[in-house]
């Protein structure tokens, strides 16, 4: 009897884990009917399991290399990384049977089954995501080559509409800029925002330049703000090769980013950099995991490899005191807090008000690395399910009209026995799918075609079973006799019948792709449910019956 209680707890307790594993849960997506600058989400119900492409359709990429910025020498090599890289992003997004495959020497091609949101795949797929700290430059640099940029400007006479709005950089900080890097963990430093700063006088002479009088002063050395109206007109002379050549050598100029911030005070910020990075992510980042805090809201925690734990130490113990700039695809993350000591390992990015759902992308991407070269997108669409409504309707129908058959024969031919078998057959398609479900695998047609089959492997081993316990009674044992030499005696060609086939799906998976490897993954769910309930459970349900009906002298077999 405690044999048969410790199955039965065994039973139950995978049986529940298969409903969890199953269970409707809390999804948010995007309305496709919502604009791409204020997104609205709903909150629906879905099970778990997912659907491939063939069945629900998904979202089509065409991704080409953007040389608008630069010609890239060897595009076959940087498409090859590219390759590695997305598929890395695709991965940790969570897509199930993704296709990336690049096509010809120049293409890249993305289909991504049932995307809810596809401004936020294509974000993820296109960001660069090069990450670097660069110090803010103090020296004031950039006020000895605004004359002469001015000159250019004027000799080529071009002229800008007189600076408006702020005039001071306490006024263009309305709202209030949070600390955008916190270490902590090994490093016990502390990085904090000069809350003491104040206008530094930048520009306090004439502005009457073209360049110059659409500038104004931030609250710290090398930031300024430009009226969210002449961004335009700014990034237009910054990107002029007379003004690029006038830039102080040793410093770089980059835009900060237009979050919520800036859109409210109307001003976005641009900072002068050192030009040579103390760090960057591509060769020193270890791991990026979103997070939330109750004071500063959506931040990422990042951890960085020893060795450069040790550079950036060695880096910000140099520029205590000055501004460390996170700059991600050449935008300045938030407002360059102040180093107040040395700076390790850990520390933290925040999101200044962003939704945790961009903090998780960017974490992604980190994780993920950046891209090799930027990419482009060439071509966005829909793909429908591929093999239609109908082929899905007429496969779902075969495969309901072959268990159905199914459970008649046993039914019919074993009688109760047969019965037992059923249920465990219930049983099975429950596992089966919490199996899939819980190893995040879509469930595509070919999956469907393992799945019948291995139902098919399933009964087979009741067949086995039920012949072995005839024969056994036929021999004139007991019931009980019987009922374990038939399982014992099966036992054997049970185990290597699902053995050959498992080794079979397993090589399918390792060589396969797309379809095949839906079909090698529902095939080895199916293979693992079947002996646990053509061998374990279905053997207890007899031993159950047998422990009511002690002395039973026939078997409905």
């Amino acid at each position: 009897m405690s044999n048969i209680k410790s199955r039965l707890a065994i039973i139950v307790a995978l049986t529940l884990a298969s409903i969890a594993a199953l269970w409707p849960r809390d999804v948010i997506v995007r309305r496709q009917d919502s604009p791409p600058n204020a997104p609205v989400y709903d909150t629906v119900k879905r099970i778990p399991l997912k659907l491939g492409l063939d069945l629900q359709g998904g979202m089509h990429m065409a991704l080409e290399v953007d040389e608008s910025k630069g010609a890239v020498p060897d595009k076959l090599d940087a498409l090859e990384r590219a390759l590695v890289v997305l598929r890395n992003r695709i991965d940790e997004f969570g897509v199930n049977e993704p296709v990336v495959q690049r096509v010809g020497e120049e293409r890249i091609i993305v289909e991504l089954p049932g995307i809810d949101d596809p401004a936020r795949a294509e974000a993820l797929i296109k960001t660069s995501a090069f990450l670097t700290f660069q110090i803010v430059d103090k020296a004031n640099s950039l006020e000895r080559a605004l004359p002469r940029i001015d000159a250019v400007l004027k000799n080529r006479g071009l002229d800008a509409p007189a600076a408006r709005g702020v005039a001071g950089g306490d006024t263009a900080r309305t709202g209030g800029l949070a600390d955008l890097l916190t270490p902590s963990g090994d490093s016990g430093a502390r990085v904090a925002q000069d809350s003491a700063a104040s206008d530094t006088g930048l520009l306090s002479g004439t502005r009457d330049g073209a360049f110059s009088r659409l500038l104004q002063p931030g609250g710290m050395p090398g930031e300024y703000f430009v009226s969210l109206s002449d961004t335009g007109a700014v990034a237009r002379f910054l990107n002029m090769p007379e003004v690029q050549a006038l830039f102080p050598p040793g410093r770089i100029i980059r835009w900060g980013a237009l979050d919520e911030n800036a859109k409210r005070s109307g001003f976005r910020p641009l900072y002068v950099l050192e030009s040579r990075a103390i760090i960057r992510g591509d060769q020193h980042l270890k791991d990026a995991r979103p997070n939330t805090d109750p004071i500063e809201g959506n931040l990422v925690l990042f951890e960085l490899t020893n060795e450069g734990g040790r550079r950036f130490g060695a880096e910000t113990g140099k520029h205590i005191g000055d501004n460390l700039a996170i700059v991600l695809d050449n935008v300045v993350m938030g407002t360059p807090p102040v180093i107040q000591d040395v700076i390790r390992t850990r520390g933290q990015i925040t999101m200044r008000g962003k939704p945790l759902q961009e903090a998780q992308d960017l974490a992604l991407v980190l994780r993920a690395g950046s891209l090799p070269v930027p990419l482009q997108i060439m071509e966005v669409g829909h793909l429908g399910a591929s093999l239609g409504q109908d082929a899905i309707e007429q496969g779902t129908r075969a495969g309901i009209l072959g268990i159905v058959l199914v459970v008649l024969i046993m039914v019919v031919y074993y009688r109760f026995s047969g019965l037992l078998a059923v249920a465990g057959l219930v049983l099975y398609v429950v596992i089966t799918l919490a199996i899939l479900a819980g190893f995040n695998a879509a469930l595509t047609l070919p999956g469907i075609a393992a799945f019948v089959l291995s139902i098919g492997m399933a009964v087979d081993a009741n067949f086995l079973i039920f012949e072995r316990t005839r024969e056994e009674l036929a021999r004139g044992k007991t019931v009980r006799t019987a009922i374990n030499e038939g399982f014992d005696h099966a036992l054997s060609a049970i185990i290597d019948t699902h053995a050959t086939t498992a080794l079979t799906a397993l090589i399918l998976y390792q060589v396969g792709t797309g379809p095949v490897r839906g079909f090698a993954v529902a095939l080895i769910a199916g293979i693992v449910a079947s002996l646990f309930t053509a061998v374990f459970f279905v053997r207890t349900l007899f031993l159950i019956w047998l422990n009511r009906s002690r002395g039973a002298q026939t078997l409905s077999i």
